[in-house]
């Protein structure tokens, strides 16, 4: 009698615990998976990092604007082997691209950008609306000034990195990471984040992981769906010109004007190519250079084949 009061006791608890979990469970969208996470609201985020801090876990963030392929896949795989938990964001952010920039147009794939993030290892993929992102009319700003954002791509961009600051701040703040990862290729943006972190003692681990590129040699990118089978030819060049470059260097070439010649030359040869810029500048913080070159270099392209603009860059380091 006192056995079979025991377990139905033990019943009882135990439903109470499996409903419990349910209820747990459900104020996040599993989209009939097993594993990853997703959730579009700060509240269920923030649910999620309480817990995981609550037990001690790290927290490694990939920031991503969709359209995944294997250069993110890349970063949170690395997410993934040095941290308990991994998350990965999922969000176009307005705040970073110019009124005649593709905005609107941005490929947008959520499903498959949630195979690629739970393949690669994510356990929470944060995919907010931009009004989640952004709730006040005239927001708060993160702005990271001096050359740092002026040269390269913050030239023809100039709100460009200043939306990047602000909205990596806010991921940072929301997922309390111990590290962020980001993709090389990408390569100003690690440098004014870096700058970011240091100015405002944020306390997160920046790690920069090399550039994964096509079969070809073509930097992986979101923007590559829309080049056309001759444009996507057409920029093989980026490549090829930054490989031809770096061979120079390491023969004993230490001209930067030389340097950044031949890759201009290189890249004009290609009839399909537009040069934005074709510039050098020293490692950390993209400070300016002397011819001569020493220490480390951060030698870069930005080039637009039809509509589409391609960045691509190779450091070298005496």
């Amino acid at each position: 009698m006192l056995q079979s009061a025991f377990f139905l006791e033990c019943a009882f608890f135990i439903e109470i615990l499996s409903r419990c979990c349910r209820k747990a469970v459900g104020k996040f969208s599993r989209e009939g998976r097993q594993n990853m996470i997703l959730c579009h609201k700060i509240s269920e985020l923030k649910e999620f990092v309480h817990q995981c801090k609550k037990e001690g876990k790290t927290i490694g963030l990939v920031t991503t604007m969709g359209a995944l392929h294997e250069g993110h896949a890349s970063l949170i795989k690395a997410a993934h082997a040095e941290n308990d938990v991994t998350i990965t964001t999922v969000f176009v952010n307005p705040t970073q691209f110019g009124p005649n920039e593709d905005y609107a147009k941005y490929p947008r794939t959520l499903p498959h950008d949630m195979k690629i993030a739970e393949a690669a290892g994510a356990d929470l993929l944060f995919a907010p609306s931009p009004e989640e992102m952004y709730p006040h009319k005239d927001p708060t700003w993160v702005e990271v000034c001096g050359p740092i954002t002026k040269v390269l791509c913050g030239r023809t961009r100039p709100i460009h990195f200043r939306g990047v600051a602000t909205v990596c701040t806010k991921f940072f703040n929301l997922t309390e990471c111990d590290r962020a990862y980001y993709g090389l290729k990408d390569a100003q943006q690690t440098q004014v984040l870096q700058r970011m972190v240091e100015d405002l003692f944020m306390n997160v681990t920046l790690r920069m992981m090399p550039i994964v590129r096509e079969a070809d040699g073509l930097a992986k990118s979101s923007r590559n769906v829309y080049l056309s089978p001759e444009e996507h030819k057409a920029a093989l060049v980026l490549s090829r010109s930054l490989k031809h470059a770096k061979e120079a260097f390491d023969k004993g070439e230490r001209s930067k004007a030389k340097l950044i010649a031949q890759v201009t030359d290189e890249i004009k040869s290609e009839p399909m190519s537009d040069i934005d810029y074709v510039e050098m500048y020293g490692m950390p913080g993209l400070t300016e250079l002397d011819d001569t070159l020493t220490g480390k270099a951060l030698l870069a392209v930005a080039v637009k084949f039809g509509k589409t603009r391609l960045i691509d860059n190779v450091v070298l380091e005496a």
